[in-house]
């Protein structure tokens, strides 16, 4: 088993080594980016093209290196390990489900809903004077 370890261990530092290579790759191409958009040699529309580009292969990239992850990972798993492995990350989801609906419905803090009784109570009576 130790064998197993050690090669997750392996694939999961060469996943870690490459997104971080993407990463840096992704800065160095907006600061050369911008470096043309600077000189000239591009204009803004374009870089801001040429960096929607760069992030959409960036993004795609990652998610790819994440699913061979993944996949390189549950091969190390035993079924058991699989199905427990996936119903820990279920109940991780559901969890973000309820935090996400919590977080939509909550009221801000300083308003108070209105009501019809609300604003029956702030108009004056017929037999009342206003306030002056």
């Amino acid at each position: 088993m130790a064998l197993l370890d050690d090669f997750s261990e392996g694939i999961k530092t060469a996943f870690l080594a490459g997104i971080g290579a993407v990463a840096y790759g992704a800065e160095k191409s907006q600061e050369l980016v911008d470096e043309f958009i600077r000189r000239g040699e591009l204009t803004v529309e374009q870089g801001k093209a040429l960096n929607e580009e760069l992030t959409r292969k960036v993004k795609e990239t990652t998610s790819n290196a994440s699913d061979e992850f993944l996949r390189a990972r549950m091969r190390t798993m035993t079924p058991e390990e699989r199905a427990d492995w996936i119903a820990n990350a279920q109940k991780i989801s559901d969890d973000l489900e309820v935090e996400d609906a919590e977080y939509e419905v909550e009221p801000e803090a300083d308003e108070e809903p209105e009501t019809a009784a609300d604003e029956a109570a702030e108009e004056p009576k017929a037999d009342e004077e206003p306030e002056a």
